[in-house]
């Protein structure tokens, strides 16, 4: 007789159950978006339940954020996904396509009987032999400029051929590079500010060096001004009239009121009289600014920025080296920004305020056009992307060949390494080296190829020693990947392999799901 430890509602399931339906979510995820992957990669469109809004996109940890899951190891899936997209901002998809592979290849295994923890050390074995192959084979060129700009330029262009932009990814390539290039080693993408105009076609998307402010310089300033010593504040510029509708004001007569107004225009006049003092001759503001403020500002040759929003106004105070003022009694220890040249920008049918020659050089503004809002979205996940592998691979110069070249070199490594091992380890590990082998297997599917004769192709010429050949998505032949210029950086492909093998290690692992049941409500 079976004793009922648990709650109500609790539930729990075992062994052969638990690790069937910890697997069947994960591998349902990496087929749900391993026909993203790769430059032949569809797109999904996801569809909010509750706004009705539309995404269209094939960024793969966009995809895994939105969906709603309910299964334990698939929602493990999605977490290893997002930290790719935190720790090097690409390579998403393949993260998650690899994991549920191994994970595949994990379950075959467990059907012939072989016990999971022997999965797992063979794994072990087999990725520590992949991660060897993938850095020996990886190459630095940081000392030679020219060169590592062709490499950057190539990473860029590899990761946007899958991505929308792929039909311009030479101009868009060129710009990521020459904005990442600007932050001269810093991965610091704040300074790259990215405005998105919908209107025009992608390839009116232009880099500005500078800042672009999106808002309005007030009416009666001047539109342009030079040599420009900026106060970014915080502060309420609304004081000048008593709000009659909202305050309770006791007064004999209507004289009195007036006095009362009166003394509040002194009071704003003082506070205008501080900010002017700093010495001056641009005021930006987080509020609302009345028109008595703003007049009197305008009378002493300051121009006038209200109500810049705040992520605006914190870029801003980041890019010209000045820091957000709500007081003004001590001048001497407010922090001014400074830039050569402000003036009125028209993109579109929207006029917007340049900043020039601001105290970061380098910062800049990436302005994004496309013909609907989907499209520009899109269009700026993807530049997000090779923005960040960018400035990771700035940091840690090292890169590999992409097009499924650096995962077959990797399998025929972990090949090597299995024979080695003694006992069903080995299976384990081979398993493994399977598994990397899908990942060209999927990039030959999406773009309609034969998949099983280019991977063996590939394969074999790998063992013949061409340590270079990958798939060539063009032509749907083998191609030399150096030749071609598909690269990826070192640290995105390491990441990857890092962690799916570490996710499919976890889920392996799982012997039991439990489920607690929901706390009741007591009745009050």
């Amino acid at each position: 007789m079976s004793m009922h430890i648990f709650g109500q509602q609790a539930t729990e399931e075992k062994a052969e159950n638990a690790r069937l339906s910890s697997f069947v979510g994960a591998l349902a995820l990496g087929d749900l978006v391993k026909s993203t992957l790769g430059p032949k990669g569809m797109n999904k469109i996801l569809q909010s339940a509750s706004s009705g809004d539309i995404q269209v996109t094939n960024d793969g940890a966009t995809i895994l954020k939105s969906i709603q899951l309910d299964n334990a190891a698939a929602k493990i899936l999605v977490n290893i996904s997002k930290v790719q997209d935190d720790e090097v901002g690409d390579g998403t998809t393949s993260v998650c396509v690899l994991a549920a592979e191994l994970l595949r290849e994990a379950e075959k295994l467990i059907a012939m009987k072989i016990h999971p923890q022997t999965i797992v050390e063979g794994y072990r074995v087999a990725s520590i032999a992949a991660l060897a192959a993938l850095e020996n084979a990886a190459v630095d060129n940081a000392s030679d400029a020219a060169q590592f700009r062709q490499d950057l330029f190539n990473i860029a262009r590899t990761t946007l051929s899958s991505k929308v932009l792929s039909q311009e990814k030479d101009y868009f390539a060129n710009l990521a590079v020459d904005a990442v290039l600007r932050l001269k080693g810093s991965t610091d993408l704040e300074h790259i500010q990215i405005i998105k105009k919908v209107g025009g076609k992608l390839t009116d998307s232009y880099l500005d060096e500078g800042f672009i402010l999106d808002k309005t310089i007030a009416v009666n300033s001047p539109k342009r001004m030079e040599n420009v010593k900026i106060l970014v504040a915080n502060t309420s510029m609304d004081t000048d009239k008593i709000k009659i509708f909202g305050a309770r004001v006791k007064v004999d007569s209507t004289g009195k009121l007036a006095e009362l107004e009166r003394a509040e225009r002194e009071k704003m006049k003082a506070k205008v009289d501080a900010i002017a003092a700093h010495g001056i001759n641009c005021f930006v503001n987080r509020q609302l600014i009345y028109n008595y403020p703003e007049s009197l500002l305008t009378e002493k040759g300051i121009m006038v920025i209200e109500h810049a929003d705040f992520e605006g106004v914190e870029r801003l105070s980041l890019v010209t080296g000045s820091e957000i003022a709500s007081t003004f009694d001590r001048p001497d220890l407010v922090k001014l920004g400074k830039c050569d040249l402000i003036e009125e920008i028209i993109i579109g049918e929207d006029k917007l305020i340049k900043f020039s020659g601001v105290a970061a050089g380098e910062a800049c503004t990436v302005v994004l056009r496309g013909s609907t809002h989907q499209m520009v979205d899109e269009a700026e996940r993807s530049l997000h992307d090779a923005l960040s592998v960018l400035s990771q691979t700035v940091k840690e110069t090292r890169i590999v060949l992409g097009g499924g070249c650096s995962e077959m070199l990797m399998s025929c490594a972990v090949e090597e390494a299995a024979r080695k091992v003694k006992g069903k380890k080995a299976i384990a590990a081979e398993a493994f080296s399977r598994a990397l082998r899908q990942i060209p297997t999927i990039l030959a599917d999406n773009a309609g190829y034969d998949s099983s004769d280019l991977v063996a192709r590939l394969r074999a010429t790998h063992y013949e020693g061409q340590s270079d050949a990958g798939l060539d998505m063009n032509q749907g032949t083998i191609g030399s990947m150096r030749q071609l210029g598909v690269t990826e950086s070192y640290k995105l492909k390491r990441q990857v392999v890092l962690s799916a093998s570490e996710a499919a290690e976890m889920i392996i692992r799982v012997d039991d799901i439990l489920r607690a049941s929901p706390r009741r409500r007591e009745a009050v």
